[in-house]
């Protein structure tokens, strides 16, 4: 007999994420001890877990160029 098991790898469909309410389809869904659904992003959860508090299209190309430029001042 053969038994068809459900697991989370099932398409879920693209909700407005709450942190920074862009569609996603890869997110995390919370119920709120009031019985609120949240939705998060991955890349919010993500810089919620790592609380890294800067907005997605930071980059630290500035820090590099003065990196850069203090090695060919020596």
């Amino acid at each position: 007999m053969d038994e068809t098991i459900a697991n989370d790898a099932q398409a879920k469909p693209p909700v407005k994420c709450d942190e920074c309410d862009t569609v996603k389809e890869h997110y995390v869904t919370f119920v709120l001890p009031t019985n609120e659904i949240r939705h998060v992003c991955w890349s919010c959860q993500q810089r919620e877990d790592k609380a890294f508090n800067t907005k997605p299209g930071w980059k630290r190309d500035a820090r590099q160029n003065d990196i850069e430029t203090a090695e060919t001042e020596k």
